[in-house]
């Protein structure tokens, strides 16, 4: 009996060999029994679960496709379709591997429907397919003398679709010919080739373009070696890093996502007909849009004609370029026609004319250039001056000081400027008189304005004398550097920056609709608005039911609109008419800092050297305000929802309502009326009412612990000890222990020596003596070197010590809210 028994048991171990090779989830080779059926609903999934690739019918259709869509989202979203443009009817539908090798799909009576051809003989080793990690479908010939991890007889990746996934490559394999072009689905019912495609053609010099149809609609400007010149907003962020390469094999652009918490892809949408890029927002279940293209009129290819350039904002958007004038003044609103130049270049007869210098803008289409990148920029003029059919040049490479050459041949088509510092310089040749005449109206104007500044200047000297010899004492709030009267009720007062009307704020918000509203700040809500000019703004409204934002108000425009450093938010202007009040504020497309910090998802997109950054930043505008501007300003409400997040997650401290300026070398102040946030506030200033730059410190110490340990001062309490956040780092500092605190999402493999010595600054600018504090220039030189630090001592507002809640101050002292909601970030 032993050997039946010996021959059961070697037959169970064949049966569960063979289940467990059918229920591979990521390969399938031609020596397997399995086949992936639609009949059977058969899937291939990925290693880690994210992608999968099976059979599907798109919205209403009755038609099958085999393709590959994210597995963990539960919103279906497709990356990959294989039979674009042969659907199978019913569920007939099978993959396998035939006989010579080939990745074929089978439709109704084995009519093969689709084939992963690739360029070489039938294949006479083990050919196996697998769904990659990355949604990349690759087919291997594991018996080859050419097998490795990276080589694939045929993947997808090198057949997109409309979707262009992290690590996907847009453009050229020059060695094989292979093009790798996005195209549209023709509808969401139907995945087959639509008429938007976007792909780099060999006949320009790298950049991107995008087709409706054979009608050129979108191109990117050239790539210069940091970003495409026609795309100034694609700059380094914590979500996805970018790269084009360009060498003898390959040609193509290319991303990476930085974290693999954030899931991103790039899809051509042939309903709005723009290139877009989603992020998956979990918390709403939905994808958001991060950027498109085009992004405004002026991305429309060749909208202005020959040497016309596209300034958005401007009206008409359309002008001719310096030295050019409008070819016709019938067609108002048409400037297909173009620009000519004011006077005619005479090359051919000995006049070479010069060059004239262009900055902002989008190079104009490299159909007619010439790269020559061993040239620098002074050998590329000294070239493009000796051809007299070279109208302009620039450097094809911006990086370091700037090197190849690019130079451009008859008409300069698609040119646009841009306003924000983005874009790229060019020279544009001109007539020798064109040149001259502009160079005198220079001198002109510079000794015009020479005589103006001599005038004024001595009218302002003579002033100010008046003034010194006239000034009546000082009363108490002058002393204590009150900026504006507590009594003043004029509504108008005199400001030193734009004034807005109603009307225009009103159409730029939508007329304040709650679909524009992005936060609550203590005195009213903010709004996102875009300007007829096509720039985005934040307008913060003033409540009318604030009995005391009047002043804050009027506080804030004569303290902020003094104020110019990186670290602090922009004030454009203000609206003052009738009861309505509001703030103008360059737009923040990150928003406030409280939003990544405390949110479980977001948080992840802040490694630790990006934090680290923030508290720099914060350091370094505190410090300007205490030290460096021409006013001495006390915040007094420094926390996390007053630091916003422009598009590179720098940090700009906002919200001056609430300040007080000191005079002289004056540091501290007095108020019978404490306003701020429990939780930020130092005790000296909760209690007594006594403010100073050192109270500023204390407010700073708390963020920093913040940013740190990605949690709230006053959200913390340990469980069996009642302990706050400075609490919990206080007695994990005095343990041994400070590293405990640092929140875990970055925990690991950080620079553990500097996220150190940051608590412990950290713990001495909470320090419950305000003597004891560092001013903000010793805390700035502390975070940026290594020199030794005091020991920190008893910080202030211990819960253990004090005891002290916020119903014990609220019946005397006023706080802001720091309760404000917006939901994910966004971008320009």
């Amino acid at each position: 009996m032993a050997i039946p028994a010996l021959k059961f048991f070697s037959f169970v171990l064949l049966i569960v060999a063979l289940t467990e090779l059918n229920m591979a989830s990521d390969t399938m080779s031609k020596t397997q029994f399995n086949n992936i059926s639609d009949s059977e609903n058969g899937t291939l999934v990925s290693n880690d679960g994210t992608f999968e690739l099976g059979f599907f019918t798109p919205g209403s259709s009755r038609n099958r496709y085999l393709g590959i869509w994210y597995k963990k989202i539960p919103l279906r979203t497709y990356v990959w379709v294989a039979n674009r443009e042969n659907p199978i009817e019913g569920s007939s539908g099978v993959l396998t591997i035939n006989s010579t090798g080939h990745l074929v799909l089978l439709g109704q009576n084995d009519s093969i429907v689709w084939s992963a051809d690739y360029r070489t003989s039938p294949v006479k080793g083990a050919p196996t397919f697998e769904l990659l990690d990355t949604g990349n479908l690759v087919l291997r010939d594991t018996d080859s003398h050419n097998y490795s991890e990276n080589y694939y007889l045929w993947q997808s990746f090198d057949h997109p679709s409309d979707t262009l996934l992290p690590g996907m490559k847009l453009g050229w394999d020059l060695k094989t010919g292979v093009e790798r072009r996005l195209s549209s689905w023709k509808s969401p019912d139907d995945p087959s080739v639509g008429d938007f495609t976007c792909g780099i053609e060999l006949s320009r010099f790298q950049e991107l373009v995008m087709r409706k149809g054979s009608e050129e609609y979108y191109r990117s400007g050239p790539w210069n070696g940091i970003r495409f010149s026609g795309a100034p907003e694609l700059r380094r962020n914590p979500l996805f890093e970018f790269d084009f390469v360009s060498n003898e094999s390959e040609l193509y652009y290319t991303y990476h996502l930085t974290s693999k918490s954030v899931t991103s892809r790039i899809v051509m949408n042939q309903t709005n007909y723009q290139r877009e890029r989603y992020i998956w927002n979990p918390t709403t279940r939905t994808w958001k849009v991060f950027a498109s293209v085009p992004r405004d009129y002026c991305d429309n290819y060749d909208l202005c004609g020959a040497y016309g350039n596209c300034i958005i904002g401007d009206s008409p958007v359309c002008q001719c370029l310096k030295g050019f004038i409008r070819n016709s003044t019938e067609k108002v609103t048409d400037w297909s026609e173009g620009c000519a130049r004011n006077k005619p270049l005479e090359c051919e007869r000995g006049d070479k004319g010069g060059f004239m210098k262009l900055s902002g803008l989008k190079l104009p289409d490299t159909k007619r250039s010439r790269v020559d990148g061993s040239l620098n920029l002074r050998e590329c003029r000294a070239k493009c001056l000796n051809n007299c059919s070279c109208t302009a040049y620039a450097n094809s490479d911006i990086r370091g000081k700037g090197t190849g050459c690019i130079m451009w041949f008859g008409e300069l088509i698609d040119v646009r400027q841009f306003s924000d510092g983005g874009g790229q310089d060019m020279y544009i040749r001109l007539h020798s008189s064109e040149l001259e005449k502009d160079d005198h109206k220079v001198k002109i104007v510079v000794t015009v304005l020479s005589l103006i500044l001599v005038v004024f200047g001595a009218l302002l000297v003579a002033h100010y004398i008046r003034r010194f010899m006239t000034r009546p004492s000082t009363s108490d709030n002058t002393q204590t550097g009150e900026l504006i009267s507590q009594n003043n009720e004029d509504q108008s007062p005199n400001l030193e920056l734009p004034l807005f009307d109603l009307p225009t704020i009103a159409t730029a918000t939508n007329h304040f609709s709650i679909s524009n509203k992005i936060g609550e700040g203590g005195y009213g809500p903010v709004y996102r608005g875009m300007l007829e000019n096509g720039q985005e703004i934040a307008a913060k409204r003033l409540s009318r039911s604030s009995g005391q934002g009047l002043n804050e108000f009027k506080n804030e425009v004569a303290l902020i609109s003094k104020l110019q450093h990186r670290n602090l938010v922009k004030l454009l202007g203000c609206c003052i008419q009738g009861e309505e009040k509001l703030l103008i504020y360059e737009y923040m497309p990150n928003k406030s800092l409280d939003l990544f910090i405390f949110d479980q998802t977001r948080s992840k997109l802040l490694n630790w050297p990006k934090r680290f950054s923030i508290i720099c930043g914060i350091a370094r505008g505190l410090l300007y305000l205490h030290q460096d501007s021409r006013l001495r300003i006390i915040h007094r409400d420094l926390k996390a929802s007053n630091v916003l997040l422009d598009a590179e997650m720098n940090p700009k401290i906002s919200d001056f309502g609430l300040a007080r300026t000191v005079m002289g070398d004056q540091s501290e102040g007095n108020t019978k009326r404490v306003v701020g946030t429990y939780g930020y506030m130092a005790p000296e200033y909760a209690i007594d009412g006594l403010f100073s730059t050192k109270s500023d410190v204390f407010s700073f110490g708390i963020l920093m612990l913040e940013i740190i340990t990605g949690k709230k001062n006053r959200g913390l309490y340990h469980l069996d000890r009642g302990l706050n956040l400075i609490d919990h780092a206080w007695k994990l500092w005095k343990e041994g222990r400070p590293l405990e605190v640092i929140d875990p999402c970055f925990h690991v493999s950080s620079n553990t020596s500097q996220q150190l010595r940051s608590i412990h600054v950290g713990l001495l600018c909470v320090q419950e003596h305000p003597e004891d504090r560092p001013s903000m220039s010793d805390a700035v030189v502390m975070l940026s070197n290594s020199s030794t630090l005091p020991q920190p001592k008893q910080p202030g507002f211990s819960m253990a010590k004090n005891n002290l809640g916020a119903d014990s101050l609220s019946s005397k002292h006023e706080f802001t809210s720091n309760e404000i909601t917006v939901t994910l970030l966004e971008a320009r």
